[in-house]
């Protein structure tokens, strides 16, 4: 992939300003560190060389100098330091900000395929190695900019021949440097797959704690997280080794760059070329010509690291929702709930086969319909397709008439409402999750759905009533607490669409009839479609539906379908036996 280096610059532009005084500060630290030298080097050669009855005043005038210019040093690192850093956290929370927004407008379909873990370590790990680069790389590389560039100066007006020996190593040292980059760079790289993987199985192992410790699979757990982190140690191992050849390697370069000025130095003395005032002066810029080589050596690590990090957010980023809206989708004024599925064909992204072909039905504005049949014929999915979880493969879903892929998805997606068996409620307060439903809602209403989705009196039971906090997905209430809620929620979303989606089958038989209870109230004039395990519970839909492998086999009221004595006979009676 191309680097996208206008896209990696673009994030300093809200900081332009602030980030150009930082780098004002950076040159004018670096030049005055330049000056130094020099100063020590009039001393010594020209003040101490000189008239000695007014030496001693010149040096006290120098020393003040050089206190102004330590003074003038400090503040300019301090600010570079303290508003580099701030500059570096800000872009940090800005990439933070907008790889999270991108990462909720991709579909399902993306989310099928990766790992929470790993998207986090996105989120976290890259950008704060990220941040680190945009903060430290232009500064820093800036400074030691202007100190190899000023010392190379110096140091040719100082002897050019020996400054020449000098810079003949430098073209063998950016060879070696750019051969050892890119094997880094393929190293951490690898780095952060593999920590990321890592916080993928973690992720996983404590999201299912409760199920690890019921069946006494800690130890599994444990040794599926060491296999993981092992791996991380071995690619950590790698990164070492590349390390140590090229830092070592580097030193090497320094060391003969520092013994070829000693040798010629000293050989320019004795032929009195240069004097020793010349050759201290020499050696102190040759260590400021070296310095940046090593501290950009030692950068490079940070810079290969922040790279990737950068590498990986645009992996994300460049990604496109599945789906999307067309950019003259319509916003719903008023829905009635009509649903129709005209010759839908589907299949997943990774499978070979179609969940269904060429299934057809309408749903009135206001009926209550079931959906039945033997798992995995694609009873969830083929309502997910109504608020575009997933898009048809072929065939077109309506709603009212018009198809769902020309109406606005925010505008679709809150014509329905959705029950699920599976509950998710978000760690925080009772009132904070039923107000998810509509936030904009008061609490006296979220209090009224409350009490249509029969749940205010086990609210009003708890230690603050519905201001107590509920815990990691709800885990201090029970399961039938925790439907009433989503219940609750999509009362107070009161969408014209229902969507019931095995939503008691979880739950106990007390449990499952104050639900049911709340469910047929929140069903009320409202286009409902319930798809149900247990049969017994959709006896009073106007319309069954029964979906097989062959798509929809028979339809028609519980009592019809049972004198047909087909799928739906079958079913129900094989349901009755095993409750015998």
């Amino acid at each position: 992939m191309r680097f996208p280096v206008r896209k990696f610059f673009s994030y300093y532009k809200p900081y332009l300003p602030l980030f150009l005084s930082v780098l004002a500060c950076a040159f004018i630290v670096s030049a005055l560190t330049l000056v130094f030298p020099l100063l020590v080097r009039y001393i010594t050669k020209d003040v101490l060389e000189g008239d000695l009855s007014t030496a001693l005043s010149e040096v006290y005038w120098i020393g003040g100098l050089m206190l102004v210019l330590v003074a003038i040093q400090n503040i300019g690192n301090y600010f570079v330091d303290y508003k580099g850093h701030e500059i570096g956290a800000r872009m940090e929370r800005d990439l933070r900000s907008e790889l999270f927004a991108h990462m909720q407008k991709l579909s399902f379909s993306f989310y099928d395929k990766e790992k929470t873990g790993q998207l986090m370590s996105r989120l976290t790990n890259d950008l704060l190695q990220l941040s680190e680069l945009y903060h430290h790389g232009p500064e820093d590389y800036l400074k030691y900019l202007i100190r190899f560039i000023g010392a190379f100066i110096i140091l040719f007006f100082i002897n050019a021949p020996l400054t020449i020996a000098v810079f003949c190593f430098l073209p063998f040292l950016g060879v070696f440097s750019l051969y050892f980059n890119k094997i880094l760079n393929r190293a951490l790289r690898r780095n952060k797959e593999r920590i990321a993987d890592v916080n993928a199985q973690v992720e996983d192992s404590l999201s299912g704690i409760r199920v690890v410790k019921s069946f006494t699979n800690e130890l599994i757990e444990i040794e599926k997280f060491n296999r993981e982190n092992n791996r991380f140690l071995d690619s950590r191992k790698n990164t070492y080794k590349a390390e140590a050849y090229f830092f070592n390697g580097v030193e090497t370069f320094i060391q003969l760059i520092t013994i070829t000025v000693i040798i010629f130095g000293s050989t320019s003395i004795v032929n009195q070329i240069l004097d020793l005032a010349d050759l201290i002066t020499f050696l102190l810029y040759v260590s400021f010509m070296i310095e940046p080589i090593q501290k950009l050596t030692h950068m490079s690590t940070q810079f290969q690291e922040g790279i990737t990090g950068f590498q990986r957010f645009m992996e994300i980023m460049n990604l496109k929702p599945a789906i999307d809206n067309k950019s003259n989708a319509m916003t719903m004024p008023k829905v009635l709930g009509e649903i129709t599925f005209q010759q839908v064909s589907f299949r997943y992204e990774d499978h070979l086969d179609d969940v269904f072909v060429n299934l057809s039905l309408t749903i009135q504005p206001g009926e209550y319909v079931a959906l039945v049949g033997p798992s995995g014929a694609g009873k969830t999915t083929l309502c997910s397709l109504i608020p575009r979880f997933y898009d048809v493969t072929d065939g077109d879903v309506l709603l009212d008439g018009i198809n769902v892929r020309d109406i606005d998805l925010q505008s679709l997606r809150k014509t329905i409402g959705i029950v699920q068996q599976d509950v998710y409620l978000f760690a925080g307060t009772v009132m904070e999750n039923i107000r998810y439903g509509n936030p904009a809602a008061s609490d006296e209403e979220i209090i009224v759905a409350a009490k249509h989705a029969n749940a205010d009196d086990f609210i009003m039971s708890l230690p603050n009533g519905y201001d107590s906090e509920i815990g990691q997905r709800g885990v201090k209430l029970s399961g039938g607490q925790k439907q009433r809620l989503s219940i609750a929620r999509v009362f107070l979303k009161n969408p014209p669409v229902l969507i019931l989606d095995e939503a008691t089958s979880a739950l106990d038989y007390e449990s499952e009839n104050i639900v049911k209870e709340s469910l047929e109230m929140l069903a009320e004039g409202r286009t409902t479609i319930v798809i149900a395990h247990r049969l017994s519970t959709i006896r009073n839909a106007e319309r069954i539906f029964v979906l097989t492998e062959d798509g929809i086999v028979e339809q028609g009221s519980h009592n019809e379908l049972l004198a047909r004595d087909g799928a739906y006979a079958h079913l129900y009676s094989k349901q009755f036996e095993l409750q015998i």
